[in-house]
Protein backbone atom coordinates (compact mmCIF):
# COMPACT_ATOMS: atom_id res chain seq x y z
CA UNK A 1 0.00 0.00 0.00
CA UNK A 2 2.95 2.18 0.19
CA UNK A 3 2.76 3.08 -3.51
CA UNK A 4 -1.10 4.24 -2.90
CA UNK A 5 -0.30 6.28 -0.19
CA UNK A 6 2.53 7.66 -1.35
CA UNK A 7 0.27 9.08 -4.71
CA UNK A 8 -2.84 10.34 -2.82
CA UNK A 9 -0.28 12.29 -0.41
CA UNK A 10 1.40 13.54 -3.23
CA UNK A 11 -1.48 14.59 -5.33
CA UNK A 12 -3.00 16.06 -1.93
CA UNK A 13 0.15 18.66 -1.38
CA UNK A 14 1.24 16.77 1.74
CA UNK A 15 4.38 15.35 0.73
CA UNK A 16 6.47 16.95 -2.32
CA UNK A 17 5.79 15.38 -5.70
CA UNK A 18 8.34 12.98 -7.38
CA UNK A 19 8.33 15.23 -10.65
CA UNK A 20 6.35 18.81 -11.06
CA UNK A 21 6.00 20.50 -14.92
CA UNK A 22 5.57 24.24 -13.98
CA UNK A 23 4.11 27.31 -15.57
CA UNK A 24 2.27 25.03 -18.75
CA UNK A 25 -1.40 24.70 -19.41
CA UNK A 26 -3.02 21.19 -19.75
CA UNK A 27 -5.23 20.56 -22.76
CA UNK A 28 -8.00 18.97 -21.75
CA UNK A 29 -9.42 16.29 -24.42
CA UNK A 30 -12.53 15.67 -22.94
CA UNK A 31 -13.99 19.12 -22.78
CA UNK A 32 -11.58 21.01 -25.13
CA UNK A 33 -10.68 23.60 -21.89
CA UNK A 34 -6.94 24.32 -21.14
CA UNK A 35 -6.40 23.69 -17.78
CA UNK A 36 -3.21 26.06 -16.09
CA UNK A 37 -1.27 24.98 -12.99
CA UNK A 38 1.52 22.35 -12.67
CA UNK A 39 0.96 18.80 -13.24
CA UNK A 40 2.26 16.44 -10.31
CA UNK A 41 3.99 13.10 -10.68
CA UNK A 42 4.81 10.55 -8.52
CA UNK A 43 6.48 7.71 -10.26
CA UNK A 44 5.06 6.99 -13.69
CA UNK A 45 1.49 7.91 -12.32
CA UNK A 46 -0.09 11.35 -12.48
CA UNK A 47 -1.48 13.00 -9.32
CA UNK A 48 -2.02 16.26 -9.88
CA UNK A 49 -2.86 19.07 -11.95
CA UNK A 50 -4.18 22.77 -12.15
CA UNK A 51 -2.56 23.56 -8.74
CA UNK A 52 0.41 24.88 -7.48
CA UNK A 53 2.41 21.77 -6.07
CA UNK A 54 6.35 21.12 -4.94
CA UNK A 55 8.28 19.04 -6.10
CA UNK A 56 12.10 17.18 -5.84
CA UNK A 57 12.70 17.87 -9.56
CA UNK A 58 10.93 20.99 -11.46
CA UNK A 59 10.57 21.21 -15.11
CA UNK A 60 10.05 24.63 -16.17
CA UNK A 61 7.51 24.37 -18.98
CA UNK A 62 6.65 27.83 -19.15
CA UNK A 63 4.48 29.04 -22.26
CA UNK A 64 4.04 25.03 -23.53
CA UNK A 65 1.01 23.31 -23.96
CA UNK A 66 0.84 20.19 -22.48
CA UNK A 67 -1.64 16.67 -24.20
CA UNK A 68 -1.72 13.24 -23.48
CA UNK A 69 0.95 10.88 -24.90
CA UNK A 70 0.01 9.66 -28.42
CA UNK A 71 -1.02 6.37 -29.62
CA UNK A 72 -0.45 4.33 -32.32
CA UNK A 73 -3.40 1.87 -32.24
CA UNK A 74 -1.76 0.16 -35.13
CA UNK A 75 1.53 -0.45 -37.37
CA UNK A 76 4.04 -3.03 -38.20
CA UNK A 77 7.01 -1.86 -36.67
CA UNK A 78 9.02 -4.02 -39.21
CA UNK A 79 7.11 -1.72 -41.85
CA UNK A 80 9.82 0.63 -40.75
CA UNK A 81 12.71 -1.17 -41.41
CA UNK A 82 13.98 -0.92 -38.07
CA UNK A 83 14.66 -2.96 -35.00
CA UNK A 84 11.62 -2.11 -32.02
CA UNK A 85 14.73 -0.07 -30.45
CA UNK A 86 15.55 1.88 -33.18
CA UNK A 87 11.64 2.46 -33.67
CA UNK A 88 11.44 3.92 -30.11
CA UNK A 89 14.41 6.36 -30.36
CA UNK A 90 12.98 7.48 -33.75
CA UNK A 91 9.43 8.17 -33.07
CA UNK A 92 8.99 8.18 -28.84
CA UNK A 93 10.48 11.85 -29.18
CA UNK A 94 7.86 12.88 -31.31
CA UNK A 95 4.77 12.29 -28.68
CA UNK A 96 4.54 8.58 -29.79
CA UNK A 97 4.44 7.21 -26.39
CA UNK A 98 2.18 3.96 -26.84
CA UNK A 99 2.40 1.84 -30.34
CA UNK A 100 -0.22 -1.10 -30.90
CA UNK A 101 1.68 -3.11 -33.39
CA UNK A 102 1.11 -6.48 -35.29
CA UNK A 103 4.60 -8.88 -35.64
CA UNK A 104 2.79 -10.30 -38.37
CA UNK A 105 5.83 -9.41 -40.84
CA UNK A 106 8.43 -11.23 -38.97
CA UNK A 107 5.48 -13.92 -37.68
CA UNK A 108 4.89 -14.80 -41.35
CA UNK A 109 8.90 -15.26 -41.80
CA UNK A 110 10.20 -16.98 -38.52
CA UNK A 111 6.82 -17.68 -36.69
CA UNK A 112 6.25 -17.41 -33.02
CA UNK A 113 9.79 -16.86 -32.34
CA UNK A 114 9.35 -13.12 -33.99
CA UNK A 115 6.38 -12.36 -31.53
CA UNK A 116 8.71 -13.46 -28.59
CA UNK A 117 11.09 -11.09 -29.72
CA UNK A 118 8.54 -7.80 -29.51
CA UNK A 119 7.74 -9.13 -26.43
CA UNK A 120 10.73 -9.18 -25.19
CA UNK A 121 11.47 -6.09 -26.49
CA UNK A 122 8.83 -4.12 -24.79
CA UNK A 123 10.15 -4.49 -21.68
CA UNK A 124 13.11 -2.63 -22.62
CA UNK A 125 11.73 0.25 -24.30
CA UNK A 126 10.96 3.50 -23.65
CA UNK A 127 7.47 3.73 -24.99
CA UNK A 128 5.19 1.27 -24.11
CA UNK A 129 4.93 -1.13 -27.16
CA UNK A 130 1.55 -3.31 -26.91
CA UNK A 131 2.03 -6.86 -29.05
CA UNK A 132 -1.25 -7.92 -30.55
CA UNK A 133 -1.10 -11.58 -31.40
CA UNK A 134 -1.43 -12.16 -35.61
CA UNK A 135 -4.03 -14.06 -36.41
CA UNK A 136 -3.51 -14.07 -40.05
CA UNK A 137 0.10 -16.29 -40.50
CA UNK A 138 -0.46 -16.58 -43.34
CA UNK A 139 -2.88 -14.35 -44.76
CA UNK A 140 -4.08 -16.54 -46.79
CA UNK A 141 -3.51 -20.29 -48.61
CA UNK A 142 -2.56 -18.27 -51.61
CA UNK A 143 0.78 -18.02 -51.25
CA UNK A 144 4.06 -19.26 -49.19
CA UNK A 145 4.87 -18.21 -46.04
CA UNK A 146 7.93 -18.93 -43.76
CA UNK A 147 5.68 -20.36 -40.89
CA UNK A 148 1.92 -21.01 -40.16
CA UNK A 149 0.58 -20.02 -36.93
CA UNK A 150 -2.63 -21.76 -35.66
CA UNK A 151 -5.22 -21.29 -33.11
CA UNK A 152 -2.96 -23.39 -30.64
CA UNK A 153 0.35 -21.47 -31.30
CA UNK A 154 -1.15 -18.59 -30.16
CA UNK A 155 -2.88 -19.86 -27.07
CA UNK A 156 1.06 -20.14 -26.20
CA UNK A 157 1.77 -17.13 -26.47
CA UNK A 158 -0.94 -15.30 -24.74
CA UNK A 159 -1.09 -13.31 -20.99
CA UNK A 160 2.12 -11.57 -22.19
CA UNK A 161 2.30 -8.57 -20.35
CA UNK A 162 2.63 -6.40 -23.14
CA UNK A 163 -0.89 -8.23 -24.81
CA UNK A 164 -4.06 -6.49 -25.21
CA UNK A 165 -6.15 -9.30 -27.93
CA UNK A 166 -5.82 -10.36 -31.53
CA UNK A 167 -4.13 -8.45 -34.25
CA UNK A 168 -5.87 -7.32 -37.76
CA UNK A 169 -8.26 -10.57 -39.12
CA UNK A 170 -7.21 -9.83 -42.93
CA UNK A 171 -9.10 -12.74 -43.88
CA UNK A 172 -12.29 -11.09 -43.97
CA UNK A 173 -13.54 -14.01 -46.61
CA UNK A 174 -12.71 -16.33 -43.88
CA UNK A 175 -14.55 -14.71 -41.55
CA UNK A 176 -17.57 -14.31 -42.77
CA UNK A 177 -17.71 -18.06 -44.22
CA UNK A 178 -16.73 -19.61 -41.04
CA UNK A 179 -13.15 -21.14 -42.04
CA UNK A 180 -12.70 -23.49 -39.25
CA UNK A 181 -8.92 -22.54 -38.47
CA UNK A 182 -9.56 -18.78 -38.19
CA UNK A 183 -12.83 -19.76 -36.13
CA UNK A 184 -11.12 -21.36 -34.02
CA UNK A 185 -8.88 -18.02 -33.28
CA UNK A 186 -11.88 -15.88 -33.04
CA UNK A 187 -12.85 -18.78 -30.09
CA UNK A 188 -9.75 -18.17 -28.12
CA UNK A 189 -9.57 -14.27 -27.99
CA UNK A 190 -13.74 -14.06 -27.51
CA UNK A 191 -14.04 -11.64 -24.93
CA UNK A 192 -10.68 -9.77 -26.05
CA UNK A 193 -9.89 -7.30 -28.22
CA UNK A 194 -10.31 -8.19 -31.37
CA UNK A 195 -8.62 -5.71 -34.58
CA UNK A 196 -9.91 -5.58 -37.95
CA UNK A 197 -8.98 -5.45 -41.31
CA UNK A 198 -12.25 -5.31 -44.02
CA UNK A 199 -11.39 -3.19 -46.54
CA UNK A 200 -14.58 -2.47 -48.79
CA UNK A 201 -16.66 -4.52 -46.92
CA UNK A 202 -20.19 -3.58 -46.68
CA UNK A 203 -23.98 -4.46 -45.97
CA UNK A 204 -24.76 -8.10 -44.46
CA UNK A 205 -21.20 -9.31 -44.76
CA UNK A 206 -19.60 -6.28 -42.72
CA UNK A 207 -22.59 -6.72 -40.49
CA UNK A 208 -21.38 -10.71 -40.20
CA UNK A 209 -17.58 -9.74 -39.43
CA UNK A 210 -18.40 -7.39 -36.94
CA UNK A 211 -20.60 -10.15 -35.48
CA UNK A 212 -16.90 -12.30 -34.85
CA UNK A 213 -16.66 -9.58 -31.92
CA UNK A 214 -14.17 -7.59 -34.05
CA UNK A 215 -14.06 -4.12 -32.61
CA UNK A 216 -11.57 -1.55 -34.87
CA UNK A 217 -11.25 -1.29 -38.12
CA UNK A 218 -8.49 0.72 -40.13
CA UNK A 219 -8.99 0.04 -43.66
CA UNK A 220 -12.07 2.26 -44.72
CA UNK A 221 -10.23 4.72 -47.66
CA UNK A 222 -13.57 6.90 -48.05
CA UNK A 223 -16.25 8.55 -45.39
CA UNK A 224 -18.93 6.71 -46.49
CA UNK A 225 -17.19 3.59 -45.71
CA UNK A 226 -15.93 4.91 -42.45
CA UNK A 227 -19.21 6.26 -41.51
CA UNK A 228 -20.97 3.05 -42.04
CA UNK A 229 -18.01 1.17 -39.81
CA UNK A 230 -18.66 3.53 -37.32
CA UNK A 231 -22.83 3.01 -37.39
CA UNK A 232 -22.14 -0.50 -37.39
CA UNK A 233 -20.20 -0.67 -33.88
CA UNK A 234 -16.63 -0.41 -34.96
CA UNK A 235 -13.99 2.51 -33.60
CA UNK A 236 -12.12 3.89 -37.44
CA UNK A 237 -8.76 4.01 -37.56
CA UNK A 238 -7.61 6.85 -39.73
CA UNK A 239 -4.56 5.49 -41.40
CA UNK A 240 -1.60 7.71 -43.24
CA UNK A 241 1.20 5.87 -43.96
CA UNK A 242 3.85 5.56 -46.43
CA UNK A 243 1.72 3.83 -48.81
CA UNK A 244 -1.49 4.08 -47.40
CA UNK A 245 -2.50 7.39 -47.37
CA UNK A 246 -6.88 7.92 -45.82
CA UNK A 247 -6.23 10.79 -43.70
CA UNK A 248 -7.30 13.48 -46.40
CA UNK A 249 -10.41 11.14 -46.92
CA UNK A 250 -11.58 10.25 -43.48
CA UNK A 251 -10.93 13.78 -42.01
CA UNK A 252 -14.18 15.74 -43.07
CA UNK A 253 -15.57 12.89 -40.92
CA UNK A 254 -13.63 13.47 -37.69
CA UNK A 255 -15.23 16.03 -35.68
CA UNK A 256 -15.72 16.78 -32.09
CA UNK A 257 -18.82 14.04 -31.96
CA UNK A 258 -16.89 11.29 -34.01
CA UNK A 259 -13.53 11.54 -32.53
CA UNK A 260 -15.02 9.55 -29.48
CA UNK A 261 -14.81 7.05 -31.89
CA UNK A 262 -11.98 7.87 -34.34
CA UNK A 263 -8.57 7.01 -33.72
CA UNK A 264 -5.37 7.32 -35.90
CA UNK A 265 -2.61 4.42 -37.05
CA UNK A 266 0.15 4.49 -39.32
CA UNK A 267 0.05 1.04 -40.27
CA UNK A 268 3.44 1.25 -42.40
CA UNK A 269 5.95 4.01 -42.75
CA UNK A 270 9.41 4.33 -42.80
CA UNK A 271 11.81 6.32 -41.30
CA UNK A 272 12.10 8.48 -44.63
CA UNK A 273 8.69 9.73 -44.14
CA UNK A 274 9.19 10.30 -39.97
CA UNK A 275 12.07 12.35 -41.04
CA UNK A 276 10.24 14.35 -43.65
CA UNK A 277 6.93 14.44 -42.36
CA UNK A 278 7.03 13.32 -39.03
CA UNK A 279 4.45 10.20 -37.24
CA UNK A 280 1.30 11.40 -35.28
CA UNK A 281 2.61 14.35 -34.96
CA UNK A 282 1.94 15.03 -38.81
CA UNK A 283 -1.45 13.82 -38.62
CA UNK A 284 -2.82 15.80 -36.12
CA UNK A 285 -1.06 18.62 -37.73
CA UNK A 286 -2.35 18.21 -41.00
CA UNK A 287 -5.74 17.30 -39.56
CA UNK A 288 -6.22 20.43 -37.43
CA UNK A 289 -4.90 22.17 -40.89
CA UNK A 290 -7.48 20.62 -42.93
CA UNK A 291 -10.07 22.22 -40.44
CA UNK A 292 -10.77 19.69 -37.89
CA UNK A 293 -11.31 20.92 -34.40
CA UNK A 294 -7.76 20.36 -31.65
CA UNK A 295 -9.93 18.63 -29.75
CA UNK A 296 -11.01 15.83 -32.29
CA UNK A 297 -7.49 15.72 -33.39
CA UNK A 298 -5.84 15.62 -30.08
CA UNK A 299 -9.03 13.12 -28.24
CA UNK A 300 -8.59 10.82 -31.45
CA UNK A 301 -4.68 10.62 -30.72
CA UNK A 302 -4.85 9.70 -26.98
CA UNK A 303 -8.17 9.67 -25.35
CA UNK A 304 -10.37 7.54 -28.04
CA UNK A 305 -6.85 5.40 -28.79
CA UNK A 306 -6.87 4.35 -25.22
CA UNK A 307 -10.49 3.47 -24.59
CA UNK A 308 -10.91 1.77 -28.21
CA UNK A 309 -8.31 -0.67 -26.78
CA UNK A 310 -8.95 -0.69 -23.50
CA UNK A 311 -6.18 1.28 -21.93
CA UNK A 312 -7.42 2.50 -19.40
CA UNK A 313 -5.02 3.95 -17.21
CA UNK A 314 -4.05 6.79 -20.11
CA UNK A 315 -4.93 9.22 -22.71
CA UNK A 316 -5.86 11.71 -20.64
CA UNK A 317 -4.04 14.03 -18.41
CA UNK A 318 -5.21 13.73 -14.94
CA UNK A 319 -4.78 12.06 -11.69
CA UNK A 320 -4.74 8.63 -11.70
CA UNK A 321 -3.23 8.09 -15.28
CA UNK A 322 0.17 7.36 -16.51
CA UNK A 323 2.08 9.67 -17.04
CA UNK A 324 2.46 9.72 -20.87
CA UNK A 325 2.99 14.01 -21.77
CA UNK A 326 3.90 15.42 -24.25
CA UNK A 327 4.55 19.56 -24.07
CA UNK A 328 4.18 21.35 -27.42
CA UNK A 329 4.76 24.94 -28.50
CA UNK A 330 0.92 24.95 -30.12
CA UNK A 331 -1.85 22.89 -30.71
CA UNK A 332 -2.17 23.58 -34.69
CA UNK A 333 2.36 22.87 -34.71
CA UNK A 334 2.28 19.04 -32.69
CA UNK A 335 6.04 20.28 -32.17
CA UNK A 336 6.97 18.52 -29.31
CA UNK A 337 9.11 20.00 -27.02
CA UNK A 338 9.48 17.99 -23.83
CA UNK A 339 7.91 14.33 -24.19
CA UNK A 340 7.67 12.04 -20.66
CA UNK A 341 6.79 8.11 -21.06
CA UNK A 342 5.59 6.75 -18.05
CA UNK A 343 6.96 9.84 -16.41
CA UNK A 344 10.66 9.39 -17.58
CA UNK A 345 11.69 12.40 -19.92
CA UNK A 346 12.56 11.29 -23.20
CA UNK A 347 16.09 11.99 -23.75
CA UNK A 348 19.62 10.44 -25.31
CA UNK A 349 20.60 9.18 -21.74
CA UNK A 350 17.23 7.08 -21.28
CA UNK A 351 17.40 5.81 -24.47
CA UNK A 352 21.13 4.96 -23.20
CA UNK A 353 19.93 3.35 -20.16
CA UNK A 354 17.71 0.86 -22.05
CA UNK A 355 18.35 -3.03 -22.31
CA UNK A 356 18.80 -4.90 -25.48
CA UNK A 357 17.98 -7.82 -27.15
CA UNK A 358 19.45 -9.69 -29.73
CA UNK A 359 17.44 -9.86 -32.78
CA UNK A 360 16.32 -13.43 -34.54
CA UNK A 361 15.93 -14.10 -37.93
CA UNK A 362 19.33 -14.32 -39.50
CA UNK A 363 19.95 -15.97 -42.61
CA UNK A 364 16.20 -16.47 -43.61
CA UNK A 365 16.79 -15.62 -47.40
CA UNK A 366 17.35 -18.83 -49.07
CA UNK A 367 15.55 -18.47 -52.47
CA UNK A 368 17.54 -20.37 -55.41
CA UNK A 369 19.54 -18.34 -57.98
CA UNK A 370 17.62 -17.42 -61.05
CA UNK A 371 18.20 -16.39 -64.33
CA UNK A 372 16.76 -13.68 -66.61
CA UNK A 373 14.82 -16.15 -68.56
CA UNK A 374 12.94 -17.56 -65.40
CA UNK A 375 11.00 -13.70 -65.71
CA UNK A 376 9.42 -14.89 -69.10
CA UNK A 377 5.74 -14.49 -69.12
CA UNK A 378 3.82 -17.01 -70.99
CA UNK A 379 0.40 -17.58 -71.95
CA UNK A 380 -1.74 -18.59 -74.78
CA UNK A 381 -3.77 -15.42 -75.60
CA UNK A 382 -3.05 -11.48 -75.88
CA UNK A 383 -5.80 -10.61 -73.25
CA UNK A 384 -3.60 -10.09 -70.24
CA UNK A 385 -4.71 -9.07 -66.68
CA UNK A 386 -2.69 -6.30 -65.68
CA UNK A 387 -2.46 -4.63 -61.96
CA UNK A 388 -2.73 -1.21 -61.33
CA UNK A 389 -1.67 0.84 -58.84
CA UNK A 390 -3.31 3.74 -57.32
CA UNK A 391 -0.75 5.86 -55.77
CA UNK A 392 -1.61 6.71 -51.76
CA UNK A 393 -3.76 3.00 -51.31
CA UNK A 394 -3.11 -0.62 -51.22
CA UNK A 395 -5.86 -1.19 -53.49
CA UNK A 396 -5.47 -1.79 -56.97
CA UNK A 397 -7.43 -2.06 -60.07
CA UNK A 398 -7.98 -5.03 -62.39
CA UNK A 399 -6.76 -4.21 -65.24
CA UNK A 400 -6.99 -6.09 -69.03
CA UNK A 401 -4.85 -4.91 -71.72
CA UNK A 402 -4.13 -6.61 -75.00
CA UNK A 403 -0.22 -7.73 -74.64
CA UNK A 404 1.35 -9.74 -78.08
CA UNK A 405 2.86 -12.87 -77.75
CA UNK A 406 6.36 -12.74 -79.20
CA UNK A 407 8.34 -16.19 -78.90
CA UNK A 408 6.35 -17.48 -76.44
CA UNK A 409 6.95 -14.55 -74.43
CA UNK A 410 4.68 -11.63 -73.25
CA UNK A 411 7.43 -8.69 -72.90
CA UNK A 412 7.26 -5.50 -70.64
CA UNK A 413 6.47 -2.26 -72.74
CA UNK A 414 7.50 0.79 -70.79
CA UNK A 415 5.93 3.09 -73.64
CA UNK A 416 2.75 1.36 -72.46
CA UNK A 417 3.96 1.89 -68.56
CA UNK A 418 4.03 -2.10 -68.94
CA UNK A 419 6.16 -3.50 -66.43
CA UNK A 420 7.19 -7.18 -65.40
CA UNK A 421 6.19 -8.15 -61.89
CA UNK A 422 7.99 -11.41 -60.33
CA UNK A 423 7.31 -12.97 -56.53
CA UNK A 424 10.06 -15.57 -56.12
CA UNK A 425 9.55 -17.91 -52.81
CA UNK A 426 12.37 -17.06 -50.98
CA UNK A 427 12.06 -19.34 -47.81
CA UNK A 428 13.98 -22.40 -49.12
CA UNK A 429 10.34 -24.10 -49.71
CA UNK A 430 9.12 -24.68 -52.63
CA UNK A 431 11.34 -22.43 -55.00
CA UNK A 432 8.02 -20.61 -56.80
CA UNK A 433 8.23 -17.87 -59.55
CA UNK A 434 5.40 -16.20 -60.86
CA UNK A 435 5.44 -13.58 -63.13
CA UNK A 436 2.80 -10.83 -64.59
CA UNK A 437 2.14 -7.10 -65.28
CA UNK A 438 1.55 -3.85 -63.37
CA UNK A 439 1.57 -0.37 -64.42
CA UNK A 440 2.03 2.78 -62.28
CA UNK A 441 5.61 2.42 -61.67
CA UNK A 442 7.11 4.18 -64.66
CA UNK A 443 10.07 2.42 -65.01
CA UNK A 444 12.45 2.78 -68.68
CA UNK A 445 14.74 0.97 -67.53
CA UNK A 446 16.35 -1.66 -65.02
CA UNK A 447 14.79 -3.06 -61.83
CA UNK A 448 13.98 -3.02 -58.13
CA UNK A 449 13.31 -5.63 -56.13
CA UNK A 450 12.78 -6.04 -52.21
CA UNK A 451 12.47 -8.88 -49.48
CA UNK A 452 9.74 -6.61 -48.05
CA UNK A 453 6.68 -8.36 -49.76
CA UNK A 454 3.21 -7.60 -47.02
CA UNK A 455 2.69 -10.82 -45.83
CA UNK A 456 4.70 -13.30 -47.12
CA UNK A 457 7.67 -11.25 -47.39
CA UNK A 458 9.02 -13.34 -50.58
CA UNK A 459 11.18 -12.18 -53.09
CA UNK A 460 9.15 -8.97 -55.26
CA UNK A 461 10.55 -7.78 -58.14
CA UNK A 462 9.84 -5.06 -60.98
CA UNK A 463 11.61 -4.56 -64.05
CA UNK A 464 11.42 -3.90 -67.90
CA UNK A 465 15.55 -5.89 -68.25
CA UNK A 466 15.14 -9.25 -67.42
CA UNK A 467 18.95 -9.90 -66.73
CA UNK A 468 18.90 -6.44 -64.28
CA UNK A 469 15.62 -8.50 -62.58
CA UNK A 470 17.88 -11.32 -61.93
CA UNK A 471 20.70 -9.42 -60.39
CA UNK A 472 18.43 -8.41 -58.13
CA UNK A 473 16.66 -10.71 -57.08
CA UNK A 474 20.12 -12.41 -56.52
CA UNK A 475 21.53 -9.98 -54.55
CA UNK A 476 18.72 -9.67 -51.98
CA UNK A 477 19.81 -13.27 -51.33
CA UNK A 478 23.30 -12.30 -50.87
CA UNK A 479 22.18 -9.38 -48.53
CA UNK A 480 20.56 -11.39 -46.23
CA UNK A 481 17.37 -9.41 -47.65
CA UNK A 482 16.48 -5.39 -48.58
CA UNK A 483 16.15 -3.23 -50.95
CA UNK A 484 18.29 -2.99 -54.21
CA UNK A 485 17.95 -0.88 -57.26
CA UNK A 486 19.57 -2.41 -60.76
CA UNK A 487 20.64 -0.56 -64.28
CA UNK A 488 22.42 -2.42 -66.77
CA UNK A 489 23.72 -5.09 -64.49
CA UNK A 490 24.83 -2.66 -62.00
CA UNK A 491 23.30 -2.05 -58.25
CA UNK A 492 22.86 1.46 -58.33
CA UNK A 493 21.76 1.75 -54.53
CA UNK A 494 20.81 -0.96 -51.39
CA UNK A 495 19.68 -1.00 -48.00
CA UNK A 496 20.45 -4.73 -46.29
CA UNK A 497 17.67 -5.80 -43.79
CA UNK A 498 19.58 -9.44 -42.32
CA UNK A 499 16.55 -9.10 -39.95
CA UNK A 500 14.57 -12.35 -41.04
CA UNK A 501 15.05 -9.85 -44.19
CA UNK A 502 12.56 -7.03 -42.78
CA UNK A 503 14.68 -5.00 -40.30
CA UNK A 504 18.09 -3.00 -40.38
CA UNK A 505 20.57 -3.84 -37.83
CA UNK A 506 21.80 0.23 -37.90
CA UNK A 507 20.76 3.40 -36.14
CA UNK A 508 17.38 5.02 -38.07
CA UNK A 509 19.22 7.80 -39.18
CA UNK A 510 21.57 5.57 -41.37
CA UNK A 511 18.48 3.28 -42.33
CA UNK A 512 16.99 7.31 -43.61
CA UNK A 513 20.05 7.83 -45.65
CA UNK A 514 20.13 4.74 -47.60
CA UNK A 515 15.96 5.41 -48.93
CA UNK A 516 16.81 8.49 -49.85
CA UNK A 517 19.76 6.87 -51.93
CA UNK A 518 17.26 4.48 -52.97
CA UNK A 519 14.22 7.08 -53.86
CA UNK A 520 16.78 8.45 -55.91
CA UNK A 521 18.21 5.76 -57.54
CA UNK A 522 14.57 4.37 -58.59
CA UNK A 523 13.82 7.93 -59.97
CA UNK A 524 16.18 7.71 -62.45
CA UNK A 525 14.91 4.66 -63.78
CA UNK A 526 11.92 6.41 -64.41
CA UNK A 527 9.65 5.62 -61.14
CA UNK A 528 7.48 8.62 -60.58
CA UNK A 529 6.05 6.98 -57.44
CA UNK A 530 6.73 8.58 -54.13
CA UNK A 531 7.40 5.70 -51.89
CA UNK A 532 8.06 2.14 -54.81
CA UNK A 533 9.48 0.07 -52.58
CA UNK A 534 6.05 -0.02 -49.92
CA UNK A 535 3.85 0.12 -52.82
CA UNK A 536 5.75 -3.07 -54.60
CA UNK A 537 5.26 -5.07 -51.04
CA UNK A 538 1.43 -4.18 -51.10
CA UNK A 539 0.84 -5.61 -54.57
CA UNK A 540 1.84 -8.88 -53.03
CA UNK A 541 -1.03 -9.28 -50.50
CA UNK A 542 -3.88 -11.25 -51.47
CA UNK A 543 -6.37 -9.88 -49.04
CA UNK A 544 -6.19 -6.32 -50.66
CA UNK A 545 -8.96 -5.93 -53.37
CA UNK A 546 -8.78 -5.84 -56.46
CA UNK A 547 -5.54 -7.41 -58.14
CA UNK A 548 -2.25 -8.55 -56.74
CA UNK A 549 0.26 -11.31 -57.30
CA UNK A 550 1.73 -13.68 -54.93
CA UNK A 551 4.46 -17.04 -55.87
CA UNK A 552 1.23 -19.08 -56.41
CA UNK A 553 0.54 -16.35 -59.47
CA UNK A 554 -1.76 -13.22 -60.19
CA UNK A 555 -4.68 -13.24 -57.38
CA UNK A 556 -8.30 -11.99 -58.11
CA UNK A 557 -9.05 -10.66 -54.36
CA UNK A 558 -12.72 -10.25 -55.41
CA UNK A 559 -13.12 -13.66 -56.26
CA UNK A 560 -10.24 -14.75 -53.63
CA UNK A 561 -9.16 -17.07 -56.19
CA UNK A 562 -6.05 -17.67 -58.41
CA UNK A 563 -6.02 -16.50 -61.71
CA UNK A 564 -5.74 -20.00 -64.05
Amino acid sequence: MADLTTRIAQGRGDAPADLVLRGGAVFCVVTGETIPGDVAICGDTIVGIGESYEGREVIDVAGLTLVPGFIDTHLHVESSCITPFEFDRCVTPRGITTAICDPHEIANVIGAEGIRYFQAASGHLLMDLRVQLSSCVPSTDMETAGARLEAADLAALMDHPSGIGLAEVMNYPGTIHRDPGLMAKLALFEGRHMDGHCPLLSGRDLNAYAAAGIRTEHEATSAAEAREKLQKGLRVLIREGSVSKDLHALQPLLTDLTSAYMCLCTDDRNPLDIGEHGHLDYMIRTLIALGSSPLAAYRAASLSAAEAFGLTDRGQIAPGRRADIVAVGSLAACDARLVLAGGRVVDDAAFAARGHVEPPGRGSVRAPRVRAEDFRHGGNRSETPVIGIREGQILTDHLTEEIPIEDGDKRPDPARDLTRIAVVERHGINGNIATGFVRGFGLQAGAIASTVCHDHHNIACVGVDYADMAVAANRLGEIEGGFVVVRGGEVLAELALPVAGLMSLEPFEHVRDRLVALRDAARSLGVALEEPFLQLAFLALPVIPALKITDRGMVDVNRFEIIP
